[in-house]
This record gives C-alpha cells, sequence and structure tokens, in this order.
C-alpha cells in the first residue's frame, strides 16, 4: 500500500511540474506567431520550384508546373494548427488582392486525416477580413511527407514557400508572410 501511495504522489508531482513547465513557456498564441516568424531567402538564387502534382479536394490533379507564368505562395498548414489558422485571413487578402494580376496561393493542407478533416473544415471556417466573414478563396490540395521533402522537408506549421513566375523558389517563410515581399514579387516581371 505504500508503494502504490509513493507511485501516485511521484505522478502527481511530475504532472504538476509538467503543467507549471508548459505554462511558463507557453507564447500568447498571437505572440507566437510573430515571434516565429523567420523570411529566408531559398540559398540556390535559380532553384526550381519541385515537381509537384497533388489532389484537390474534388479529386482533381493539381500541379504546381501547371501554375506557371503565376506568383504562387505555397503554404504548408493544417486544420489543427493554431498560427495556422491566425495567417489564414491574410492570405485570403492577399488572394483578393493580388489574384488579378496573377498571384495565386495554394494551401497544401498536411492532416494525417485527408479530405475528411479539410473538405468539411474549409466549407464551414469563416474568417474575419476586413470586417466580412469570408471562407477560404484560394486552392486547397491534399499533401503528404513526400510533397513536403519536395522543398526539403516542413519543420512546423505554417511554413511557406514563395515561387516566382518563371517557376523558381524565391523566399521561404516560417510563420506568416510579409506582404511587402509579397507585393514585390506580384510586381515583378519574373
Amino acid at each position: 500500500m505504500k508503494k502504490v501511495a509513493i507511485i501516485v504522489v511521484t505522478v502527481l508531482v511530475l504532472i504538476g511540474l509538467t503543467v507549471y513547465v508548459d505554462r511558463a513557456t507557453r507564447l500568447p498564441s498571437k505572440q507566437a506567431v510573430e515571434t516565429t516568424q523567420q523570411i529566408q531567402p531559398v540559398t540556390e538564387e535559380s532553384k526550381p520550384a519541385p515537381d509537384l502534382k497533388l489532389k484537390d479536394l474534388q479529386g482533381k490533379e493539381v500541379s504546381l508546373a501547371d501554375l506557371k507564368g503565376k506568383v504562387v505562395f505555397v503554404n504548408f498548414w493544417a486544420t489543427w494548427c493554431g498560427p495556422c489558422q491566425e495567417e489564414i485571413p491574410s492570405l485570403i487578402e492577399m488572394q483578393n488582392k493580388y489574384a488579378s494580376k496573377g498571384f495565386t496561393v495554394l494551401g497544401i493542407a498536411m492532416d494525417d486525416e485527408g479530405q475528411s478533416v479539410v473538405a468539411p473544415f474549409v466549407a464551414k471556417e469563416k474568417y474575419d477580413v476586413n470586417g466580412q466573414k469570408l471562407l477560404i478563396n484560394y486552392p486547397i490540395v491534399l499533401g503528404s511527407d513526400e510533397a513536403a521533402d519536395k522543398f526539403g522537408g516542413i519543420l512546423g506549421y505554417p511554413t511557406s514557400f514563395l515561387i516566382s513566375r518563371s517557376g523558381k523558389q524565391i523566399m521561404k517563410f516560417q510563420g506568416p508572410p510579409d506582404p511587402e515581399i509579397i507585393e514585390k514579387a506580384v510586381e515583378s516581371s519574373d
């Protein structure tokens, strides 16, 4: 009986310590997005975008090569990812602002459950964009570890890549995108 009491007390102490450490080191969600933002130029200037073919939510194949001629913001995300959901309004806004100038966001949903989770999420979740409640307005495809590996691997979500009109990777974003960089890429001739 004494051994059981010692085990129970030890487990409770460990749980309490874990909760304390978690609370002491956790950042508020918005602050976490802001502090984890990293923007990195892709190391090889002329590194081409990978050959990537994925299925959209209707089962149609979408190829990154088919988007050549557009500036593409490839966004790896997941429905359960808080920082991903926080950046979606800015992606909707960028799609609205730049679609007519040859730009598109391509959302790559990395949920393990696939379409059964992603399709209902995309169909019902609305985001506040400039005072309006809007659904995701850019193409969503179902991702895989293989797709992430083609971009050199993904360490966390959201992670995004900016692809030039000529099909070259020009920027990697860990966290939300910098609107000025997106605007410059859209306005550029390449």
